[in-house]
């Protein structure tokens, strides 16, 4: 066996998705470089959207969301240090140093820091006991100490993080009471037909949602939060608070570090950023995109750049060309969406075949640009098919409730 030269280091700094994507794609092209993945968290990497649904609810243990075994990280000669975490990046030196002043050194570097949930400021409240985020196993593990049958629920946000919080809280017999100050829940990420049917939901399950709503701030009792007070001067009690008010991409050390940085860690259409040696991924990364940059919040974004990243450090690659997709379950009810909307200008609502499934399609400039897919499967895959294909289906065919969507894909 060949010694290991530390330069040769692939190092990734975050253990969440990303991270894991790139290097198991790294191993999987055969790369056998050193590789370290430095993790903050205290357990082996794990998938998160199931994190606060079927885990929160008690319906999967935790051992079942790890993406793999420890045996697996040594089998490929993956070393991952948790509970660590980078201080500070030393370009000239290609090294990193960690809280405890270790330093590490690296060829490569993967930055897949991913995001973090938005805090109440402390000002109004957001320190209280009883105040929740929900991103990571620990925070799950609280909300599930504190979600118990009968207790009352405020959930400040009413995008898709504080709409899957109620569906939990009241799966698991909570009274939650939903504030949005925007005019309507999901106005940044979905048309007014989705967020009527997704309300119209909540409603069914007795969510009671408040919009055009803003707090004012949290009251507390001994440290813990007991009650909300509104701008309208309504006092709300209740026993628990979660916020889901966005997030922010964990960009600090590649600021510090001399990175570019707008808005995520800014990296070309190959993932580099404005260092060769430095590329990252995920939540944190800004990536062109039509004609500005954005960053795309979800799972699939993760893995699809994460890897691409990985075969472009691998020797190999290609551009990243994003193709969205995205989910929220909510109760009963699975809500999928293909493409990115932003900029529609026009929406078309369309029944399903049965009770309860709809889709909501989207257009800019005439051009299809996503679909939302509310219990309706196949609505989800032709239009994501469409996307894919580049076919424009014309609205008023699409209007037809007798149409069949999938001949829409040999036309």
């Amino acid at each position: 066996m060949r010694p290991i030269n530390k330069k040769e280091r692939l190092l990734i700094v975050g253990a969440g998705q990303a991270g894991f994507a790139a290097a198991a794609k790294l191993r999987a092209l055969k790369d056998d470089r050193p590789l370290t993945i430095i993790g903050a968290e205290d357990v082996l990497p794990y998938q998160r959207p199931p994190l606060s649904k079927k885990y929160l609810v008690g319906d999967m243990t935790f051992d079942r969301l790890l993406f793999r075994p420890e045996q697996w990280y040594a089998d490929n000669n993956v070393e991952i240090r948790l509970s660590t975490r980078v201080e500070q990046i030393r370009r000239d030196e290609k090294q990193v140093v960690l809280q405890d002043d270790t330093v590490v050194d690296y060829g490569t570097l993967l930055l897949a820091t991913g995001s973090t949930p938005r805090q109440l400021p402390a000002s109004i409240g957001g320190a209280l006991s009883g105040v929740y985020v929900m991103r990571e196993k620990r925070d799950a593990d609280l909300l599930a100490e504190a979600m118990l049958p009968g207790r009352r629920v405020l959930i400040i946000g009413g995008g898709y993080i504080g709409l899957e919080a109620a569906a939990v809280a009241r799966h698991r017999g909570l009274e939650v009471t939903v504030i949005e100050m925007a005019d309507r829940i999901l106005q940044r990420t979905a048309a007014q037909e989705t967020a009527d049917i997704i309300r119209a939901i909540h409603k069914a399950h007795d969510v009671e949602i408040r919009e055009k709503t803003v707090l004012d701030h949290l009251i507390g009792k001994d440290g813990y939060v007991s009650a909300a007070k509104l701008t309208d001067g309504t006092v709300i009690d209740v026993d628990c608070a979660i916020v889901g008010i966005g997030v922010v991409p964990n960009d600090q050390i590649a600021r510090i570090a001399g990175l570019d940085v707008q808005n995520g860690i800014v990296v070309d259409e190959f993932g580099r950023t404005s260092d060769p040696s430095i590329f990252a991924a995920g939540d944190c990364a800004s990536f062109p995109w039509q004609d500005g940059r954005i960053r795309f919040e979800s799972v699939q974004n993760a893995v699809d750049q994460a890897e691409a990243a990985a075969e472009v450090i691998g020797g190999a690659g290609a551009p990243y060309r994003p193709k969205p997709w995205f989910w929220s379950d909510q109760y009963d009810v699975k809500l999928q969406i293909a493409g990115f909307n932003l900029g529609y200008d026009q929406t078309l609502l369309r029944p399903g075949s049965r009770e309860g499934a709809y889709s909501v399609w989207y257009f800019k400039e005439g051009a299809f640009v996503s679909v939302d897919a509310i219990n309706d499967a196949t609505a989800y895959l032709v239009g994501r098919k469409m996307l894919e294909l580049g076919i424009n289906p014309h609205p008023t065919v699409l209007a037809d409730p007798l149409s069949d969507l999938k001949q829409l894909l040999r036309t």
